[in-house]
């Protein structure tokens, strides 16, 4: 089931935050993800943000964090991949919003060809600053 991000779940979402990027972003040192916890564990509950709990196990799987049309954040837990679970966060907020946009690392290929499958074309490519990797803008409309 998907449902708004209540203020108990911001231990499993910055869980789930600190162990997905450091997962997806192996070209990235894990020192980088740790040294902004605290940063994102202020500014998360801030966010539009939607849960997807497991109904059978009541288990935190997976978010999505918007601010405005931005996706911030998309995290599914390792286990509950290729479940449908990313899927279903997005269209969620699809439905929601008439339009999207979102930076992805060029390298996390995984993310690219989901959300080039889920409809989402390449706006712009640039480097980040912070970590000197090439990222994609990619934008969605409906």
């Amino acid at each position: 089931m998907i449902r708004k991000f209540q203020p108990s779940d911001l231990e499993a979402a910055m869980d789930l935050w600190l162990h997905g990027n450091t997962e997806a972003h192996d070209f990235i040192s894990k020192e980088y993800w740790k040294q902004h916890f605290d940063e994102v564990k202020e500014m998360l509950p801030k966010a539009e943000l939607y849960v997807y709990e497991n109904d059978n196990t009541a288990t935190f799987d997976g978010f999505i964090g918007l601010s405005g049309s931005y996706i911030a954040g998309f995290f599914v837990r390792e286990n509950a991949r290729s479940q449908g679970i990313g899927k279903q966060l997005l269209d969620y907020v699809k439905a929601i919003k008439g339009n999207l946009t979102l930076k992805v690392y060029e390298r996390n290929q995984r993310a690219v060809k989901f959300y080039q499958r889920e409809g989402f074309f390449v706006q712009s490519q640039s480097v980040d600053e912070d970590t000197g990797q090439r990222e994609y803008v990619m934008s969605w409309q409906v």
